[in-house]
C-alpha cells in the first residue's frame, strides 16, 4: 500500500473546540499608527468635543473591539441601526455598531442625536463607510452627521497585525517562531478577523498532526483558506 493510501486510512486526532474567543478588553487592545486616533478618541470619553462620534474603517480593522472597550467604560445602551426609534425614555450613552451599510432608521437617528445633544449624553457609531456615504435622505440628519466627529481606522499595519497574531497565539498558550509571524503578516488578508481565523485553523491543524506550528504548516493553511477549502490535507 502506498504512503498516500496509508495516510488516507490513518485516523486523525480531532481536537476539542475549547471555545477560544478573542479578548475585547482595553488590555487586549494593541495600538499602532493605523488605529491610534480611534483609540485616543475612545480613551478621551467622556471629554469629547462632540457628543456624537463615528469610527469609520474597513471590515476587520478593529471597530468592534474599540466599540466593546467604550461600551464597558461607558455602560452604553446598544441600539440596532434599523430600529433606533424604538429607544425611548433612555438617556444613554448609546452605541450603534455597523451602521450605514444597510437599512437606516433616519428619523430615529435624527431624534436620537438631538436627544443626546440636549441631555449632554454620548453616541458612538461604527461604520464601514464615512457618514457622507450613508443612505441618508433627510437634510436635517445629514447636517447633524456633518457635525459629528468622524475618526478613520485604517487597515491593520505590520506592527498591529504582528502584535495581534502574537497575542492570539499566546491566548492559546502557543509559542511560535518570528518567521511564522512574518510569513503570516506578508500573506494573509489585512484583517483582524482573518488573523483570528488563521490562528484558529493553525491551532487545530497542529493538534491534528501533533506537530509544532511551522512556516510550512502556515503556508499550507493560508493556501487552503485562499482556495476556499473547508477541509484540507497538510
Amino acid at each position: 500500500m502506498s504512503s498516500r493510501m496509508t495516510d488516507a486510512f490513518t485516523p486523525r486526532q480531532l481536537p476539542l473546540d475549547l471555545g477560544h474567543e478573542p479578548g475585547y478588553s482595553r488590555d487586549d487592545l494593541i495600538v499602532s499608527a493605523s488605529n491610534m486616533a480611534a483609540v485616543d478618541i475612545v480613551d478621551r470619553w467622556p471629554g469629547w468635543i462632540s457628543p456624537v462620534v463615528v469610527l469609520a474603517g474597513p471590515t476587520g480593522s478593529g471597530k468592534t473591539h474599540l466599540a466593546a472597550v467604550w461600551k464597558a467604560e461607558s455602560d452604553a445602551i446598544v441600539i440596532g441601526a434599523q430600529n433606533i426609534g424604538a429607544v425611548s425614555g433612555e438617556t444613554g450613552p448609546f452605541l450603534i455598531d455597523d451602521i450605514g451599510s444597510g437599512q437606516l432608521d433616519e428619523a430615529g437617528l435624527f431624534h436620537l442625536i438631538n436627544s443626546v445633544r440636549q441631555s449632554g449624553s454620548s453616541l458612538l457609531m461604527t461604520s464601514r463607510k464615512w457618514p457622507a456615504n450613508w443612505p441618508v435622505t433627510l437634510p436635517d440628519l445629514a447636517s447633524r452627521l456633518k457635525a459629528a466627529t468622524t475618526v478613520e481606522i485604517g487597515e491593520p499595519d505590520d506592527m498591529l497585525l504582528s502584535g495581534v497574531l502574537y497575542k492570539l497565539f499566546a491566548d492559546r498558550q502557543i509559542a511560535v517562531d518570528p518567521n511564522v509571524i512574518s510569513f503570516l503578516v506578508s500573506h494573509i488578508e489585512r484583517s483582524l478577523s482573518t488573523a483570528n481565523r488563521i490562528v484558529e485553523r493553525l491551532d487545530r491543524a497542529a493538534l491534528e498532526r501533533k506537530s509544532k506550528i511551522t512556516r510550512a504548516l502556515a503556508a499550507s493553511v493560508v493556501t487552503a483558506i485562499d482556495e476556499g477549502q473547508a477541509a484540507f490535507d497538510l
